[in-house]
This record gives C-alpha cells, sequence and structure tokens, in this order.
C-alpha cells in the first residue's frame, strides 16, 4: 500500500477532511448506560464501520474488524484513541493496524475509540474480550487522552454558576480529538426575532475554568495508565499474548523543528486552538514530557513501555510532513508509525521465522 498525503492546504485551520468531521460529530448520538465507540456501520471513503462500531483493517486485500474477523485463528490487537483508530488517514487501508497487517502478514484488528481514556481501553477489550480468540500481540498505543480528561474531570468537578451552564453543556458536547463544531445553518425568521428579542445576558468566557498545574495533571495521569498496563497484563498472564504500552506522539513532544507543511498547521491551530489542545494547556515542556514517560514506565512494573516521541525520529520519513495536527497522521506518518513499532518490537521477523530471508530492519 502507497501512502497518499492528505496534507491540508497552507493556512487551513481545519485538517480534516468531511468524512471524519460528520463521523466525529455523529458521535452525539449515544446510549449514557454504554461505553460508546462509534456509529455503527458507518460508510464513507474515508472511514469504514462494522457492526460494532470499530473500524476495519485490511490484511491481504481483505477487510478484517472484530465483529468481521472470518476464520482467523489468531489475531493482534491495536489499542488506543483517536491516533491508534487512524483519524486522518485517506482510507481504512492507510491506518497504523493495516500497515501493521502489511508489515507482518498477520492480521491487527483495531480496537480503538475517539476520547477514550487508559481505563476506558481496558473496559472496551473486557466488553469484547469474549469474542477474541487467540491473540498474539496486544500493543497499546496511546496516552493523551488520559492526560487530556485530568483536566476535563477538574472541569467537571467544579462549581459552575448557571449562567455558565450552556458554554460549559457546548463544551462538553464538542470535546472530540481534532474534531472542529460545524457552521450553524441558517435561522429560521422566527428563531432570529427571538434570538433579537432575548435579553442580553454576558456569560463567562469558556475557558474562565482554571486547571490545575500541568505537573499535577501529568503524575496523575501516568499512574492512572501504569495501574491500567498492570491490569492488562493480570488479564492477559494466563494466556501466550504479548502486551507493549508505547506513548503516542505529540507534535511538540516528537519534534525540535518542523516541516514547512506542519509550521502552517501549527499556526492556524494556534489562531483557532480546539477544546482537545486547550485540556493540554501547559504540557508541551520536554523535561515535562520525560517525566511523564518515566512516571508510567515505573507505575507499569513489567509491562514493556517506549516512548514513540523518540523512536519516530529513527524513520526515514522523520524530516516529512506526517502530522495533520498535533497528534493525528497523515498516510505517511501512519506508516511510519507502523513500521517503527514492528521494526523495535522484532515482529516482521515472526512470519519469516523458519524462512531464510532477510529480516526487516528500519534504516
Amino acid at each position: 500500500m502507497t501512502p497518499i498525503d492528505i496534507t491540508p492546504d497552507v493556512g487551513s485551520a481545519i485538517p480534516l477532511r468531511e468524512d471524519y468531521q460528520r463521523f466525529l460529530l455523529l458521535g452525539g448520538r449515544r446510549a449514557p448506560h454504554t461505553l460508546y465507540v462509534h456509529e455503527r456501520g458507518y460508510r464513507s471513503d474515508a472511514i469504514n464501520t462494522d457492526a460494532l462500531g470499530l473500524r476495519y483493517s485490511h490484511c491481504a486485500g481483505k477487510r478484517f474488524s472484530l465483529a468481521e474477523r472470518g476464520g482467523a485463528a489468531r489475531i493482534n490487537l491495536l489499542v488506543g484513541g483517536s491516533t491508534a483508530l487512524g483519524i486522518g488517514a485517506s482510507s481504512d487501508e492507510h491506518t497504523v493496524a493495516s500497515y501493521l497487517s502489511m508489515l507482518t502478514g498477520e492480521i491487527w484488528l483495531n480496537l480503538a475509540g475517539c476520547g477514550l481514556n487508559a481505563t476506558q481501553e481496558l473496559l472496551m477489550f473486557l466488553s469484547h474480550q469474549h469474542r477474541l480468540g487467540q491473540i498474539g500481540h496486544v500493543v497499546v498505543l496511546s496516552g493523551l487522552n488520559t492526560l487530556a480528561q485530568e483536566g476535563l474531570g477538574e472541569i467537571l468537578s467544579g462549581d459552575q454558576e448557571p449562567e455558565g451552564a450552556r458554554p460549559y453543556q457546548r463544551f462538553l458536547n464538542s470535546f472530540n480529538e481534532g474534531v472542529q463544531l460545524a457552521k450553524p445553518g441558517r435561522a429560521s425568521f422566527w428563531q432570529r426575532l427571538g434570538q433579537s428579542l432575548a435579553p442580553r445576558r454576558s456569560a463567562p468566557a469558556l475557558w474562565a475554568w482554571p486547571l490545575s498545574a500541568p505537573e499535577k495533571r501529568l503524575l496523575r495521569a501516568a499512574d492512572c495508565i501504569g495501574r491500567t498496563l498492570c491490569q492488562w497484563e493480570r488479564l492477559l498472564a494466563d494466556s501466550h499474548t504479548s502486551l507493549t504500552f508505547i506513548l503516542q506522539p505529540l507534535l511538540p513532544w516528537c519534534r525540535e523543528q518542523l516541516p514547512v507543511g506542519e509550521q502552517a498547521m501549527l499556526a492556524a491551530l494556534d489562531r483557532q486552538p480546539g477544546n482537545f489542545d486547550r485540556l493540554l494547556e501547559g504540557v508541551y515542556d520536554s523535561e515535562l514530557h520525560s517525566t511523564f514517560f518515566r512516571r508510567i514506565k515505573s507505575q507499569a512494573q513489567s509491562v514493556p513501555c517506549y516512548d514513540m516521541n523518540g523512536m519516530l525520529s529513527s524513520s526515514p520519513v522523520f524530516n516529512e510532513h506526517l502530522f495533520i495536527d498535533r497528534l493525528h497522521f497523515n498516510d505517511l506518518g501512519n506508516n511510519a508509525l507502523a513500521k517503527v513499532i514492528t521494526a523495535k518490537l522484532g515482529l516482521a521477523q515472526e512470519k519469516y521465522a523458519n524462512r531464510k530471508v532477510t529480516p526487516f530492519k528500519l534504516v
């Protein structure tokens, strides 16, 4: 599969194509008592989901998902949030899971959901564990949702004034990784008349609610991730499944110098920041990033942990335009992630263990 570059226009503040915008906004239709993932049976050129709301991955010309495993005796799982899901890929064939399938010759199912934190990722697995047969590898490509939701939790637990209820509710409804709120349609005559006659009220700014120091949020998030990884390990202890955690890349943690395209993209995001970006306020410092990862690794005990923010620089295309925003990738970026994961974990060699071929090596 050849990566397709879907780099946004220079200066564009909305990097995601309309397929993804509609897909993410449909997420508001959910039952509060269930672990919501995505719209079930979603169809578009860019992204498609099965009867469980999980994205398809492709292997050897066929598509697979948790609901449509076929007769596969063994599968592998890519777990995480929207980066693992592949928000930003031009199609299902160009996600990290699909590239892992291509590189290893084995089926990698996409067990990822937009906005899920570490605990919710584990709940997703528990909800569908009965559907899974033999699992070879579980790779958790995650970390940033848990960090962002530490800030979200502080806002949820704060005291809100009555006049602030509406902007507060709009914020909660719009919380999603990468989605931009759609422009409202033209109001009817009666709606416009009612708005003009309604009394003017000054509501507090959406981000009038303070967040704690980034060091505190990072510490709490790292402990949550570490504890959850230990729970994963206990769940998989009686199987022959390998478990690996990989801290997903965040653009400020990953690069010291930006390609031209990413410079324009980042400038546009700074002019029009989304709610998710604001929840990460204050965490972009490289020292905080190092402390965050070290804390995760220490709390995860024996679970292997790697930091993609450092590993990605080993990719031969590292200096190319890979990011479409601070945490999502284009096709070339997803391909680079998959190759680094494959090389780091030695996954490509398994398929050829009994054959005299040159093993895959990232150079």
